[in-house]
């Protein structure tokens, strides 16, 4: 079973970050790299990413390919974003769970567990079109 651990942020908490100590963004680093390690080591880990900053993001739509609509988002009312993901292979739901909410721990200032959500949906495939 493929999950997608989706971590979520707010702009809030994303702003606090400049008034960690650089040790804090170091330890907090160390442990979203001993994780990946961790899943990479027992075959979970299928791809692990963290994304830029809200402001770079773009939304784009259109009504012909050639025809992109380029906008700035997400918005200024949006209160929370994607900050990264990791995409596993895992054996249940639980272990997903169970992955998610070791993520969820990440140490925020004086190493207190950040309780960060984590959002856990299962990947699923299309479905087969026959001729």
């Amino acid at each position: 079973m493929k999950f997608m651990l989706m971590m979520q942020g707010t702009r809030k908490g994303w702003e606090s970050m400049g008034s960690w100590r650089p040790e804090e963004i170091v330890e907090h680093i160390r442990f979203m790299k001993r994780l990946v390690e961790e899943l990479r080591t027992t075959g979970e880990l299928l791809l692990a990413e963290g994304l830029d900053v809200p402001a770079n993001a773009k939304i784009v739509k259109a009504a012909r390919e050639d025809a992109p609509l380029v906008s700035d988002g997400p918005f200024a009312e949006t209160k929370e974003f994607l900050a990264g993901f990791w995409l596993v292979e895992v054996t249940s739901m639980q272990r997903a769970h169970a992955i998610a909410a070791r993520a969820s721990t990440a140490p925020g200032p004086n190493g207190a567990p950040m309780a960060i959500p984590i959002e856990v949906r299962q990947v699923m495939s299309a479905p087969s079109i026959e001729p």
